[in-house]
């Protein structure tokens, strides 16, 4: 299943970054990170701070699934707004949730530190805004819920909107103060990078085709003939994991963004916030660290990859009409434009922990508008789980829920 179009931002800016070899030898590890995009990392990060011999392989080249097709807009925000999610699966697990999402971009900020990164981390407010009239009923009520739950929240009107951001056709929104933005693509690379000196080790274009499961752990063999033994295997393969799992858990969706030309000018009031709002699907807009303008949306029922980016040109287009509706005073100069798929699961939330058909394994899938900050919860739950503890989160989380 290929999961972007041929020509994202991310990929054609950042070009090859690093290049990694194939495994074609037998080898034992403790843990084997199956995915070498945003999760993989992540998740082999924590895997080597806690001091496990880790190996992690990728049927691709490295980032260049979803982690390079990704908007990379970090928002404790779950696609399903909070309210709704209390009447979903109570206030407790829904908080917590939202809670988790927020303390997640912070914990990302610690690993940029950590690893001296150049992705471009940046933390911004993010602001939620009513496309229609209709909406404010039902915004409100959010935003009294996620005061209520204890978020930095402010609320906008219209005229406040249009004086601070200068955008049109608003009725009133959310103002958060917790967001960010990062480069996944290079980020990718970078904790890659940082974990191999040391000791992780990395295989790309390495295809995973068979595990055996036993008393010590699993044997995985590879396209290549070659075979790992492992205490564990975590499968951070995102929305392919929908042909793996025999059940259906997820919808597959594909999503198209559209990237400015640079101006560095035009584009600074805009560094320091996330913009999205309430329309089905939802608008999505941020700067660039390089300035410029990236707008998104215009979601479709995921078919094939050759159907979906087919739609790319005419996606475009409406994206650019969506941006000027909303900024009609800046000019936006279209110059890279793609396709990417991501997953949209009931209630919003990620699928983290065992499952039934895979023995002595985990899944971490971060689903929808939040894949990234999802991944990196799943570090600290996965870290729990090896270490024997419970995780408060697991069972929000799980399969069958």
């Amino acid at each position: 299943m290929d999961l972007k179009s041929n020509e994202p931002f991310w990929l054609v800016k950042n070009g090859i970054i690093n290049s990694y070899p194939s495994l074609r030898e037998d080898t034992d590890c403790d843990i084997l990170i199956v995915g070498g995009g945003i999760t993989g990392s992540l998740i082999a990060h924590q895997c080597m701070e806690d001091g496990y011999k880790t190996l992690l392989i990728d049927k691709r080249e490295i980032a260049n699934g979803s982690s390079s097709a990704t908007t990379s807009m970090l928002q404790y925000e779950i696609d399903t707004p909070l309210y709704e999610l209390i009447k979903m699966i109570g206030k407790k697990g829904a908080v917590a949730s939202y809670r988790a999402c927020s303390k997640s971009i912070d914990m990302l900020q610690k690993v940029c530190k950590q690893i001296k990164s150049k992705s471009g981390f940046k933390k911004k407010e993010s602001l939620y805004f009513a496309a229609f009239k209709k909406d404010m009923g039902w915004l409100k009520k959010e935003f009294e819920a996620r005061k209520e739950a204890g978020f930095k929240v402010k609320w906008l009107g219209a005229d406040a909107i249009e004086k601070k951001y200068q955008l049109q056709k608003t009725y009133g929104g959310i103002l958060s103060e917790q967001g960010a933005s990062v480069d996944a693509f290079t980020l990718v690379h970078e904790i890659l990078e940082f974990n191999m000196k040391r000791g992780l080790q990395v295989f790309d274009k390495t295809e995973l085709v068979d595990v055996k499961s036993n008393k010590s752990g699993n044997e995985a063999t590879l396209q290549t003939g070659a075979k790992i033994k492992t205490k564990k295997i975590v499968y951070c393969l995102g929305y392919e994991s929908a042909t793996m799992i025999k059940e259906k858990f997820v919808d597959l969706i594909s999503t198209y963004a559209i990237v400015s030309e640079i101006d560095e000018t035009l584009s600074k009031k805009y560094n320091d916030v996330l913009i999205w709002n309430t329309s089905e699907p939802y608008i999505y807009l941020r700067t660039t660290d390089d300035g410029r303008f990236l707008i998104g949306g215009e979601d479709e029922e995921f078919i094939n990859p050759q159907k979906r980016d087919k739609l790319i040109s005419k996606k475009e287009q409406k994206l650019l009409k969506s941006f000027e509706k909303y900024l009609p005073h800046i000019p936006f100069h279209s110059d890279f434009a793609w396709a990417g798929t991501f997953g949209e699961t009931k209630d919003g939330l990620p699928y983290i922990g065992e499952h039934k058909d895979f023995k002595n394994s985990y899944f971490v899938l971060g689903f929808g508008g939040n894949g990234i900050t999802f991944s990196v919860m799943g570090m600290e739950m996965v870290s729990d789980w090896m270490k024997g503890k419970k995780h408060s989160l697991s069972e929000w989380f799980k399969f069958g829920r």
